[in-house]
C-alpha cells in the first residue's frame, strides 16, 4: 500500500508523518525539520542520493496550492521504491539518479496556509478567525479557497530579495498594501520565518538548480530579468518536450520577489517555476495523476541536469 495518499487533501500533519514514513520504509532516505512555520507547524526537508550534483525542489509556497506537496511526495516515494528494487523512475534508472544526483525537498512552505484552505483549521479557532479578519477586508477573493499567503497575509512568494522594492510598488498598486489572503509582500524581505528558512536552506546547500513548484498553467517559468544563465534555456526547453508544459516568460507583474528569482539572482544558476495543472485553485485531485504523470520527466530531468 503507498505511503502518499494523493486520493484526500494533504494537511500539515499527515504532510509531516509521510515524510517520516518514507524515511523509515526507505532508509537511505533522510529527513531533519527545517524550521517551524509561524504557528509552530513543522517544515521538513526530504534528502535522497547522495551524488554530487545537488537540487532543491519546493512546494506550496502558496497554500491553495497544497496539491503540488504531494507532486513531490509521491516522486519522492516512487523514486525511493526504484532505487531499492533496481528500477527506473521517469525514463531513467533510479540507482544512476542517486549515486549522480542529491536531491533536497521541502515539499510544504506554508504549512499554515495550506491548513486553512484544507480546512484543518476549524472555523471559530483563533487563528481561523484571525484569517478570516484579514479576508473579510477583500470580499473578491474566496475564503478560504482563494488563500495563498501563510496565515499572517504575507505572500511566502513574494518574500526574496530579487526585484522586491518593485513587487511592493505593483501590489500595493494593485491593492496588497496589508495583510491580505495573498499578493502582500511583507514589512521587508525575508520577514517570515517559512522563507527565511528556505533561503537560508539554499545558501547552506549552495544547489545546482531549483525548482519552484506552484499551481496552475501548465507552464515553465525559467527567466529574472536580463540574467543569462548557461544552460538554463535549453534544459528547460527539455522539460517542456518531455511534460507538454510550455517554456515561458513570467508575467510581468509576477516577475519579481520569488524563490526562483532570487535564485538566478544570486547563484547565476538555473531556476525553474513549474506551473502544474491548469483551472482554478485549489486544482481538484482528479487532476493529480495527470500532473504526475506530467512533471515525473520533469523531476528526473532537473536531478540529472
Amino acid at each position: 500500500m503507498p505511503i502518499v495518499n494523493t486520493t484526500v487533501p494533504i494537511t500539515s500533519e499527515s504532510c509531516d508523518r509521510m515524510i517520516r514514513e518514507i524515511v523509515r520504509t526507505y532508509p537511505f532516505c533522510r529527513s531533519e525539520l527545517l524550521a517551524s512555520s509561524a504557528f509552530q507547524r513543522p517544515i521538513r526537508t526530504l534528502v535522497i542520493g547522495n551524488g554530487p550534483r545537488k537540487v532543491i525542489y519546493s512546494a506550496a509556497h502558496h497554500a491553495n496550492e497544497w496539491i503540488t506537496t504531494l507532486v513531490l511526495l509521491k516522486f519522492a516515494e516512487e523514486l525511493a521504491q526504484a532505487i531499492q528494487e533496481g528500477g527506473r523512475i521517469g525514463g531513467q534508472d533510479a540507482q544512476k539518479i542517486r549515486e549522480s544526483a542529491t536531491i533536497y525537498m521541502v515539499p510544504m512552505v506554508d504549512p499554515d496556509g495550506v491548513d486553512l484552505v484544507v480546512g484543518e483549521i476549524q472555523p471559530g479557532s483563533i487563528q481561523y478567525e484571525q484569517a478570516r479578519r484579514i479576508g473579510e477586508d477583500f470580499p473578491a477573493i474566496p475564503f478560504p479557497d482563494g488563500w495563498k499567503a501563510n496565515l499572517l497575509g504575507v505572500d511566502l512568494n513574494l518574500q526574496y530579495p530579487a526585484g522586491w522594492l518593485t513587487a511592493r510598488e505593483i501590489k500595493f498598486r494593485q491593492g496588497y498594501d496589508r495583510p491580505a489572503p495573498r499578493d502582500y509582500v511583507g514589512r521587508a524581505p525575508l520577514n517570515q520565518l517559512e522563507a527565511k528558512a528556505l533561503a537560508g536552506y539554499t545558501e547552506y546547500i549552495s544547489p545546482a538548480l531549483v525548482l519552484a513548484y506552484h499551481s496552475q498553467g501548465k507552464e515553465i517559468y525559467w527567466q529574472f530579468q536580463d540574467y543569462e544563465v548557461p544552460g538554463a534555456r535549453q534544459l528547460g526547453e527539455q522539460m517542456a518536450a518531455a511534460s507538454g508544459y510550455a517554456l515561458a516568460q513570467t508575467p510581468y507583474a509576477s516577475s519579481f520577489a520569488g524563490y526562483k528569482d532570487w535564485f538566478i539572482q544570486n547563484f547565476r544558476r538555473p531556476g525553474y517555476t513549474i506551473e502544474v495543472g491548469s483551472g482554478v485553485n485549489p486544482l481538484p485531485l482528479s487532476q493529480f495523476d495527470e500532473i504526475y504523470r506530467d512533471n515525473e520527466h520533469i523531476l528526473t530531468i532537473a536531478a540529472l541536469g
